[in-house]
């Protein structure tokens, strides 16, 4: 409530992420069996995280950067300001705890690129342990769409250009990660046409998401363990043990990750809501409406681009 102005009840909001989880398995298997039929979830998951980009991750995120902005603009998905420059780079060596990250310009600064930084492997470890952190082609995708087209960097750009002065000083979570998981699945479908292959991709970053918030309810609100998360990241999410470890700690000192999902839900029912209200407008109009207020919670958004018809519910 004090960040977000959500006061939904501790149970639904538990509900609604079990019920996304369902939707996302689902939808995941229905992936798979498009992808690798006859094979088990596990094994369609190894298949497609043998498929490493051959030019590596930095020259297959500049091209994956390059076609999805060609595709964003020609199906006018959002407008790109104009000079918007984005360079892809290697993150520096004290800077690698991130598989990837971005960096964005102040909104003071003129004519400053973003910069989408990848992490590579750490040299010392082994040539195994090296590949297998490689990101797949289609992991990469789903992070290349989260932090730039048409995600954080399109986001963050267009809230320094929105004029609204509060913008600057002002930073909601569950817009700004609501607003990137929720380009994820939406440029799976408007941008990728639904590759089985890229919603593989796309999918366990949503799992991971559903996991992130009954974690974090069960952390703070039910009595949950570290090790009882760390097994949940495990069973649910399809994590490595190591990344399932990453995961249970975070949620003690990050609860508000439970926001990731929570701030995508906020926008699939604003973006529903709006459409209803706006009879004949497009996908690509919403978007505009959305990014153009800097970053509020997308509660008090609901109140600005709904009026009246503001049911006062974000889910």
């Amino acid at each position: 409530w004090a960040l977000e102005r959500i006061d939904t009840p501790i149970g639904e909001l538990k509900s609604l992420a079990e019920r996304d989880y369902e939707r996302n398995l689902q939808a995941l298997k229905q992936a798979c069996a498009a992808f690798a039929p006859g094979a088990t979830i596990q094994e369609c998951r190894a298949r497609v995280a043998s498929r490493k980009p051959p030019d590596g991750p930095i020259a297959a995120a500049t091209r994956q950067v390059d076609q999805l902005k060609r595709l964003v603009l020609e199906r006018h998905i959002a407008t790109i300001p104009a000079g918007l420059q984005v360079i892809i780079a290697e993150a520096p060596p004290h800077q690698r705890s991130a598989t990837a990250y971005i960096s964005v310009p102040g909104p003071l600064e003129k004519d400053a690129p973003s910069i989408y930084y990848i992490s590579p492997p750490d040299p010392d470890w082994s040539v195994e342990d090296q590949q297998q952190y490689l990101q797949s082609e289609a992991d990469l995708m789903a992070t290349t769409t989260h932090c730039v087209w048409t995600g954080h960097i399109l986001e963050a750009v267009r809230s320094n250009l929105s004029g609204n002065p509060l913008a600057v000083f002002t930073y909601s979570y569950a817009y700004t990660e609501g607003w990137s998981h929720y380009s994820e699945e939406m440029m799976l479908h408007e941008a990728l046409d639904d590759d089985p292959e890229m919603a593989i991709g796309q999918l366990q970053n949503a799992l991971m998401n559903d996991v992130r918030a009954i974690s974090s309810i069960g952390l703070h609100t039910s009595g949950m363990s570290v090790r009882e998360s760390e097994q949940l990241f495990r069973d649910q999410a399809f994590s490595d043990p190591e990344s399932a470890r990453q995961e249970a700690v975070r949620g003690t000192f990050d609860p508000g990750y439970v926001l990731y999902l929570l701030g995508k839900l906020m926008v699939v029912k604003l973006r529903d809501d709006w459409l209803a209200l706006h009879p004949g407008s497009s996908l690509g109009e919403f978007h505009e409406a959305f990014l153009s207020y800097g970053n509020p919670p997308p509660k008090l958004l609901r109140k600005v681009l709904l009026g009246d018809a503001d049911d006062g519910r974000p889910f």
